[in-house]
């Protein structure tokens, strides 16, 4: 079988926990055990109380209590929270004060041994959070996860501590300062979640752990051994014997199966004859298997699955207590080691009389009825017959798994076993695929309750004896402990305000995954369920729509918000190609009082970062780094409402916090915070959503701007940042513009311009590459012509008067014959002539000022469209909608906008969080 786990080498044994006194909340007890029974009796009395909390877990009382661990953990909301914060809080040193966005692109590989031990849906390795927390937080500091999932921010909190891992992570950059562990407050609404996050961050006793599960391992394989057996020789049936006993006389003719290849039977739609799904679609060629076209090995008939019916079967089952219908599998392959070497077979008497004893095994202890819950994925194995999560394993994986818990018993790791038991189920189920075309199984699909035609069944004990290698090796990573779990919604916390000091989350992506169904099945061997009323997806089962999961995130960000101290920072980590997600996070983090100040790439080794980003789609892993202002800023704009001085003082605060260079391999890049567009939006942005007026038009921010901050290649400086700007900048061997993936006009103006920043070109010279980048512009946007986009944004030397600086260091760089001529040389002038480039920024506000008016002359067209019709806006130009909502609000005509906004597709308001920013609060305003 798999490596013997007593060849580990445990690390970290001088920090094992003892049965020792323990002191916690100021209260000492003889040892652990001791501590945990008298929070598991204190959380018994305030189940009552806790039940009235958002996201309370759907479960018996004794199951909650049993699988918690007081006060650290609870499967429910945690009552002891905010003291666990309180003492913390006592006990760390001064606040860390970060005025500058961490602005790099991180890589961190997931091959890890703690990264590795238990599946879940979604992970983000928790040495890329590290990166984060070491530049954020100073050790004692206090760290918040509110869709905390497998815990991987609090690992990440507790090996700060490891200063080894420290110093190989920030190179350079280290220090003994920052080295020391960070306390994480960690939440999730999934019992499945909070239950393995608990035993990644968990202080283990290893010896004693591997010891009795590796005895009670031991134990089902003594008393089951026979059931994972296959005969390697040939051995004809012995009368008599029942098939324990003939493994036990003849155990030198028996191998150890590996696993067991199961098909579906299909009904053949040309002659009604039965149809083994392997035999009509699986050939081996060379020892190899190779797909074959679907063909009826009855009648020749080429077939096409999805046309054919499977065929049911009727049975009793043991655990549902009643005849059930689910469809007619057959074994079709063993594979199984026998002395040293790996064979296949088809199944003989042998394994046939093993499947059907356990198709009657009635001895179920552990496991009990529990319907699938009616959802998207759920839908999947209720379609093929299988009602109950119990039905989605084989009879004998079922059986053993059930006897594994029921031999864990008393052995005081019960929650251990669990753990174990949770973290090889997902390859011992039915949703396990064998792809003959790979000639081997590759595991389920990816969060999908995805039933195969050809099904891996794998043996058990094999798979329970290699988890418990990974969990052993990741506990020996791991021995620090002290975070504070709760299973609860983050709409709603019971933390303080202000006392939090960084945040990192990785939370749910729209309808990227199903978190409760897909956890349906682990949650049902723990027997508590998720509470999914506040859970933050669009899912058409429970009735949720993309408003509402907007609504749903943005309660949880303001929650993240209010707990956060001021001037501390929020890093969210994003994973989804969705446009409209990706613009209701941003919609939710500014809506909640954040600011955003920079969007870097994370890569979990995935294949590579190749993707995109715009306002309005995003393919690739982001990080956003977003801050919450400092105190003294919102007061001090609250006082100066109703003047231009507040959106001055945005300004002065937000590019302090900003990244004042951002390159790699010698390379400059743009910093698009720094640029005037996205600061206008960022400082209109918050004056919105913090109910202040807005104070200053694009026309005079621009020319104010140029006057009063220093310019690098089209960005914004403070004074005190140009000279390390331009320090750094001298070094870098070349300037890489950012790419764009081009879908609406405010992305082709920026591709525009960054074509110009690299060079001065003509309209020909753009035309081109233009037509290609505008062929994802999305169907209800009127893109105006190149030509229009030029005029309105840009400036074109025509010949009048002298040549542009701007343009004439270009043609000096790329033509020898124009050197040491002067600009209003001929030969200058005759190659200057209609190339366009971009304006410097006195210049640029006079376009903003055009530009404008152009827009808003638009809008009020559709507004006498709207008029004459009752019909929707089906094209439009969005940056007209956005320059007549800006209007509007400024004059406090919120009734326009939302009449506006009723007339536009839903989707459009819902994917544009300029639009959502201002229809939503408009709508709030109307009280509507």
């Amino acid at each position: 079988m798999s490596k013997d786990p007593k060849q580990i080498t445990f690390i970290h044994e001088s920090t094992q926990t003892d049965n020792g006194p323990v002191v916690c909340l100021g209260m000492t007890f003889e040892n652990d055990e001791a501590r945990r029974e008298y929070f598991r009796n204190e959380l018994r009395k305030k189940l009552p109380d806790l039940k009235q909390i958002e996201g309370f877990p759907i479960g018996e009382d004794e199951d909650i209590i049993t699988l918690s661990d007081p006060p650290y953990y609870t499967l429910c909301p945690n009552p002891w929270m905010n003291d666990l914060i309180e003492e913390w809080e006592s006990n760390r040193g001064a606040k860390k004060e970060v005025n500058q966005a961490l602005a790099i692109d991180v890589s961190e590989g997931k091959n890890d041994p703690i990264y590795v031990a238990h599946t879940y849906h979604t992970k983000v390795p928790y040495r890329a959070i590290m990166r984060y927390m070491l530049y954020y937080t100073n050790p004692g500091d206090i760290v918040y996860d509110g869709f905390a999932g497998t815990g991987m921010t609090g690992v990440a909190a507790e090996k700060c501590q490891d200063s080894e891992l420290v110093r190989k992570l920030m190179g350079d950059d280290y220090s003994e300062e920052i080295v020391g562990k960070r306390n994480a407050v960690l939440i999730d609404l999934a019992p499945a979640a909070t239950f393995i996050a608990q035993n990644h961050s968990k202080k283990t006793k290893l010896p004693e752990t591997h010891d009795i599960l590796r005895k009670v391992i031991n134990e089902l394989k003594t008393e089951y051994n026979w059931s994972v057996s296959t005969l390697g020789s040939t051995l004809a049936k012995v009368p008599g014997k029942s098939l324990n006993d003939t493994y036990t006389m003849y155990t030198s003719y028996f191998g150890e199966i590996n696993y067991v290849i199961w098909s579906e039977l299909y009904q053949c739609s040309s002659c009604n004859q039965e149809l083994n799904y392997w035999d009509a679609t699986v050939e081996e060629q060379d020892g190899k298997d190779v797909n074959k076209e679907l063909v009826c090995y009855h009648c020749g008939a080429k077939l096409i699955k999805r046309d054919l019916e499977k065929i049911f079967i009727s049975h009793f089952d043991y655990v549902a207590n009643k005849i059930v219908r689910v469809p007619k599998v057959v074994p079709v392959r063993i594979n199984y080691s026998y002395k040293g070497k790996r064979f296949n077979k088809k199944p003989d008497w042998y394994d046939l009389e093993v499947f059907k004893w356990f198709e009657n095994y009635s001895g179920y202890s552990k496991i009990t009825k529990m319907k699938f819950i009616e959802g998207v994925e759920t839908s999947r194995p209720v379609r093929n017959g299988l009602f109950y999560f119990h039905q989605v394993y084989t009879y004998k994986n079922l059986s053993l798994l059930d006897k594994f818990l029921e031999l864990s018993d008393g052995t005081g790791k019960e929650n251990e076993a669990q753990f174990l038991l949770g973290s090889a189920i997902s390859r011992l189920s039915k949703f396990n695929r064998y792809m003959p075309q790979h000639n081997r199984h590759v595991g389920p699909m990816a969060n999908a309750l995805y039933l195969p035609s050809l099904s891996v069944e794998i043996n058990p004990i094999s798979q329970l004896e290699l988890q418990l290698n990974k969990l052993l090796n990741a506990w020996s990573e791991n021995q620090y402990s002290g975070n504070v779990l709760s299973t609860q919604s983050s709409t709603s916390l019971p933390i303080k305000d202000n006392s939090i000091d960084y945040i990192f989350i990785d939370p749910p992506f729209g309808a990227n995954i199903m978190y409760s169904e897909l956890n349906f099945i682990r949650e049902a061997w723990l027997k508590v369920f998720t509470n999914n009323k506040k859970e933050a997806i669009e899912n058409k089962a429970q009735g949720k729509t993309l408003g509402d999961y907007t609504d749903l995130m943005l309660e949880s960000f303001r929650e993240a918000y209010r707990i956060l101290k001021p001037n501390s920072w929020i890093t969210v980590e994003f994973s989804n190609t969705s446009a409209s997600v990706w613009n209701a996070i941003q919609y939710v983090i500014q809506n909640a009082g954040f600011v955003i100040a920079s969007v870097d790439a994370l890569d979990k080794k995935r294949g590579g970062f190749h993707g995109i980003i715009t306002t309005t789609g995003v393919k690739q892993d982001l990080v956003i780094s977003a801050y919450k202002p400092a105190d003294e800023s919102i007061i001090q704009m609250k006082s100066e409402r109703n003047t231009v001085a507040s959106a001055w003082t945005f300004i002065n605060q937000h590019l302090k916090k900003l990244p004042v260079f951002t390159g790699v391999k010698g390379n400059a890049s743009i910093i698009l915070e720094r640029t005037p567009r996205i600061l206008y939006d960022r400082m209109i942005a918050y004056h919105v959503q913090t109910g202040l007026p807005i104070p200053i038009n694009a026309l005079d921010f621009q020319k104010e701007l140029a006057q009063r901050y220093s310019m690098r290649d089209g960005m914004v400086f403070l004074e005190s940042q140009v000279a390390e700007y331009d320090r750094k900048r001298i070094l870098a061997k070349d300037f890489v513009q950012q790419t764009l993936f081009v879908s609406d006009e405010t992305s082709a103006i920026e591709w525009i311009r960054q074509q110009l920043l690299k060079k001065p070109q003509t309209r020909q010279d753009i035309q081109p590459n233009f037509m290609i980048e505008i062929q994802h512009i999305a169907k209800h946007e009127l893109l105006p012509e190149l030509d229009d986009l030029l005029h309105q944004n840009f400036l074109r030397y025509d010949g009048d008067g002298n040549v542009p600086d701007q343009i004439v260091s270009y043609l000096r760089r790329n033509y020898k014959d124009l050197r040491g001529l002067e600009p209003d040389d001929p030969a200058v002038i005759d190659k200057a002539i209609n190339r366009w480039y971009v304006p410097d920024p006195n210049k640029q506000a006079d376009l903003e000022k055009l530009r404008e008016k152009a827009l808003l002359r638009e809008f009020d067209g559709y507004i006498e469209e709207l008029e004459k019709s009752k019909k929707k806006l089906k094209q439009f130009r969005t940056e007209a909608i956005r320059a007549g909502f800006k209007k509007a609000y400024g004059e406090k005509d919120f009734e326009k906008i939302v009449k506006v906004g009723d007339r536009l597709p839903e989707s459009i308001i819902q994917e544009d969080d300029k639009l959502l920013m201002y229809y939503d609060n408009a709508s709030i305003r109307l009280g509507l």
